[in-house]
């Protein structure tokens, strides 16, 4: 899923090496936190939103049949 998720990032954002996917894995949730650059946060979170939400979906369809729910959260 870390994989999945680093390349998603990774066609987005313009600095690939400031890349960080921290997992906190928890009983009943799968947390994703996110760093990139400062420059590429706003490339990420996209206009209102739109490409983070994006790639919240494609990884919960990716764990869909998972009992854990998943969460990427964007960190500064």
């Amino acid at each position: 899923m870390k994989d999945l998720l680093r390349y998603l990032i990774e066609a987005i954002v313009d600095d690939n090496e400031a890349i960080s996917i921290n997992e906190v894995d928890g009983e009943k949730t799968m947390i994703f936190e996110v760093k990139v650059a400062d420059a590429d946060v706003g490339k990420l979170i996209g206009k209102k939103g739109r490409t983070i939400n994006a790639i919240r979906t494609v990884v919960k369809a990716a764990t869909s049949k998972g009992s854990k729910k998943v969460m990427v959260e964007v960190l500064q």
